[in-house]
């Protein structure tokens, strides 16, 4: 029921209202930067060292986001409480030491959306140049996670990625999934001035049916990259690109037109890799990587493994090993942590089965947001 005293108040006392709840919210941020300090010194006195990743837990911040969505009852969207929170765990985080993390570049890509989605404003985020090099600076301790595609919705699977997680010692620690969402953005003021319209080739084919419809005259131009697309339509004029809403120099574009992407609902997902397992928060995936014999109902018995658990396989894909012609790599995402008992059984039983070769690839807290 509503306040009846606050249908009587005027602008001015609502606003000293305001004003007296940011006072409560700012002490309370307070309370908690000293909690965390605490932590911190915790850590250090029980001989957890900061000088590795284990002061970041990605078990803990789910478990945080998750019991926060389920108290949750409005006004405010579910969605701008996770971005709330991402921060102030953020600007925490870097009470105790700032996280770098490494992403596949350059900047204004999906995969830059993914890093800051995850991890925030706070921490140094930082392009790479290759896949490769995502991995390597996280291998080499310059950088404490690293953050690279792995999979989209109608085109499948980075295979580049999964070359990578087969000879790296790195565990995947999380998941992003990311929207696909395009806009058409331009320094000019309507869409009539528009002449060429530039972007990354996947991106103009994910809007070619908008582009045909609403610019058909348009020249398209195709640039390896979002950002580069960017620099080169900032040359002339009567020109646009196709972005999101977050680029380099957001002041510098207008949105003429949103979500000009033909297919709704395609979603990237894009994979936290770094040097620890996260312990389990209850909500969990654990991806693995097996090979067998070329032998017949060999496959059936191994997927029969799983199914004798009950453990539910989100995703199962093969890949060439690379070594010899028709030799294949089976990977494999199931619901559950490596330290839950249905999955470490049928982990054992698998590694037990002769002629397997199993790698525990991650177990990591399911996405949140």
């Amino acid at each position: 029921m509503a306040d009846p005293i606050r249908h009587t108040m005027t602008l001015e006392a609502l606003r000293q209202a305001i004003d007296h709840i940011d006072d409560q919210i700012h002490d309370l941020l307070m309370e908690r930067a000293d909690r965390v300090r605490e932590v911190g010194e915790w850590k250090e006195k029980n001989g957890t060292s900061s000088a590795n990743s284990s002061f970041y837990r990605p078990e803990r911040e789910a478990t945080i986001h998750r019991r926060l969505e389920a108290r949750h009852r409005g006004p405010l969207p579910v969605a701008a409480l996770h971005r709330i929170y991402r921060e102030i765990i953020s600007a925490s985080l870097n009470l105790e030491r700032q996280l770098t993390v490494a992403y596949l570049g350059p900047e204004a890509t999906f995969t830059h959306q993914a890093a800051s989605k995850q991890f925030g404003s706070a921490p140094l985020i930082y392009p790479v140049r290759t896949i490769n090099d995502v991995f390597n600076e996280v291998e080499l301790r310059r950088a404490d996670f690293g953050v690279t595609p792995i999979e989209n919705s109608t085109e499948g699977m980075i295979h580049h990625t999964l070359d990578r997680l087969v000879e790296s010692p790195l565990r995947i620690c999380g998941e992003i999934y990311l929207p696909v969402t395009h806009h058409l953005l331009s320094r000019e003021k309507e869409l009539a001035s528009v002449r060429v319209v530039y972007g990354q080739p996947t991106v103009l084919a994910q809007c070619q049916q908008w582009l045909a419809e609403h610019l058909p005259a348009v020249s398209l131009k195709e640039c390896v990259s979002t950002a580069t697309a960017l620099w080169e339509a900032r040359q002339t004029a009567a020109t646009a690109v196709i972005a999101g809403e977050t680029t380099p120099d957001p002041f510098d574009w207008q949105i003429l037109a949103r979500h000009i992407e033909d297919r709704a609902g395609i979603e990237n997902r894009f994979l936290v890799i770094g040097r620890e397992i996260p312990a389990r928060s209850g909500q969990d995936k654990t991806s693995l990587m097996f090979s067998f014999p070329d032998q017949p109902g060999f496959l059936h018995q191994v997927l029969g493994i799983f199914a004798q658990q009950e453990l539910n396989l989100t995703r199962i894909e093969s890949r060439p090993s690379m070594k010899r012609a028709w030799d294949y790599l089976f990977f494999i995402d199931l619901e559950g942590h490596q330290e839950d008992s249905p999955v470490a059984s049928a982990l054992a039983e698998l590694a037990a089965t002769a002629g397997v070769m199993v790698k525990i690839l991650g177990s990591y807290p399911r996405k949140v947001l």
